[in-house]
């Protein structure tokens, strides 16, 4: 199986002080929902044609980065813009919704 989602090395100041659009991808390698969901977050973040910094972050009870996102359902994607909270997208079923939370973030590059 492989290890995607990453033990949590941010704190919540270092996501704050993030420049440009982020997504933070909270869940787990095991976590169903999130293995169903991870082809659409890959494929609406390539479409985006390379603007975004993706960190699939592995979340559990206690932890204090999903703690301080109010993260309860796997996976939680938090889009940020220069640290700041956009949108977020929790258990997307299909790509558009993910496109959607991604232009709130302001237009990719070349789209003007």
């Amino acid at each position: 199986m492989a290890h995607d989602y990453l033990p949590e090395t941010l704190t919540r100041t270092d996501a704050d002080a993030l420049a440009g659009v982020t997504v933070l991808d909270f869940g787990t390698d095991w976590c169903g929902h999130c293995r169903m969901a991870q082809p659409l977050v890959d494929a609406a973040i390539d479409a985006r044609g390379g603007d975004v910094r993706h960190i699939r972050i592995e979340d559990g009870r206690g932890r204090p980065l999903g703690r301080s996102y109010r993260v309860k359902l796997w996976p939680t994607l938090v889009v940020l813009r220069d640290g700041e909270e956009v949108a977020r997208v929790v258990r997307p079923q299909d790509r558009g919704e993910l496109a959607q939370a991604l232009a709130a973030a302001g237009p990719a590059p070349g789209d003007g």
